[in-house]
């Protein structure tokens, strides 16, 4: 679909903006490889060729007995005995790392956090798991909670907003009061409240989170309803008898959608600190899940550790200013002083 003179002036005006432009393949770079964090980091091989046949444990989890054990339970490929058999018959491909997030080193040559080494290249947490393959694992969870609580709160934070800025008068003026109220609240005590009742796992923290961020958007898209109510084309629309939700939706949103999308990067970063700061308290995700957050509460724990706060901390920054550069190119590119 081709796109009108207006956006290719906003697209060449992102394009423009080195670092943004940069910053949004880097950033989609970063996210596709942690997509594929399986075939990353995994304590199992990519492909094994035992007897004459090919197998995946990455995708199949296989018995001990299929490469001659005595046990019917999943093949554990780090096991010595396994990997000499399977070797002596064959070979395996593993991943460049050989550790998924949950994976215990029992064989560090010193107690763990273990410093870096050519097995761990990032060392260990004070567990024994393997750092590099849980900041994969993390990074696609943060980002991908982050999206899915952006997409959320944006769908209802433009229905909210809509509404409210089309409506106008007593609507408008309830909403409002009902929104200076609720965002009143001490919001991160209140997560840490709710957190601490119930185990909190990736939809229930999902849906905590989302009962206070859809707000970020209200404001916006409500203040570009109450501009364009009165427009011409809106009056006209109302003169023809069109519906008040398809004027809303189809004809004022696309205008208000301009100054919506330029907060979203912005509303991202803001949902990845949140989940950070939970988890860095102990009230976000469930106990053992790979999260930055995490990483920085036991850098904090463990300060002879130096490199499990730098390494998460090094990655959270580079992840939140990615974003930020994105969003300061998307507002520079949807600035109308700029695209003229």
């Amino acid at each position: 679909m081709a796109l009108s003179p207006l956006n290719r002036r906003r697209l060449l005006a992102f394009r423009r903006n080195r670092r943004g432009w940069w910053s949004l393949w880097i950033f989609l770079g970063l996210f596709g490889l942690s997509l594929g964090a399986e075939l990353i980091a995994n304590d199992r091989p990519l492909l094994v060729r035992y007897e004459g046949r090919w197998y995946f444990p990455v995708f199949v989890r296989y018995p001990e007995t299929v490469f001659g054990g005595d046990f019917p339970t999943e093949t554990d490929y780090r096991d010595p005995w396994i990997r000499e058999r399977i070797e002596a018959r064959g070979w395996m491909l593993w991943p460049p790392v050989r550790y998924r997030y949950d994976t215990i080193n029992y064989a560090l040559p010193v107690p763990a956090p273990a410093p870096p080494s050519r097995e761990n290249w990032l060392g260990t947490d004070d567990q024994g798991r393997d750092v590099l393959a849980r900041l994969i694992y993390g990074f696609r969870i943060s980002v991908l909670f982050g999206l899915a609580l952006t997409l959320a709160s944006t769908v209802i934070g433009i229905a909210a907003g809509a509404v409210q800025g089309y409506l106008g008068g007593w609507v408008d003026l309830l909403f409002q009061r009902f929104i200076e109220i609720w965002s009143g609240l001490p919001v991160l005590y209140l997560l840490i409240i709710l957190a601490s009742i119930v185990e909190p796992n990736f939809w229930w923290l999902l849906g905590l989170m989302l009962a206070f961020s859809w707000m970020t958007l209200v404001g916006v898209v409500r203040a570009e309803f109450l501009r364009a109510r009165n427009f011409d084309y809106v009056r006209a629309a109302r003169a023809l008898g069109v519906g008040r939700i398809t004027i809303m939706f189809r004809h004022v949103l696309p205008n208000a959608m301009v100054a919506t999308l330029t907060f979203l990067p912005f509303v991202l970063n803001n949902a990845i600190v949140t989940l950070t700061s939970l988890d860095f308290l102990g009230f976000g995700l469930p106990p053992g899940s790979p999260s930055l957050g995490e990483l920085l509460a036991q850098g904090k724990a463990n300060l002879q550790a130096p490199w499990l706060g730098i390494t998460a901390f090094t990655v959270l920054a580079a992840m939140l200013s990615l974003l930020i550069f994105i969003g300061e190119a998307l507002r520079d590119a949807f600035d109308p002083r700029k695209t003229r």
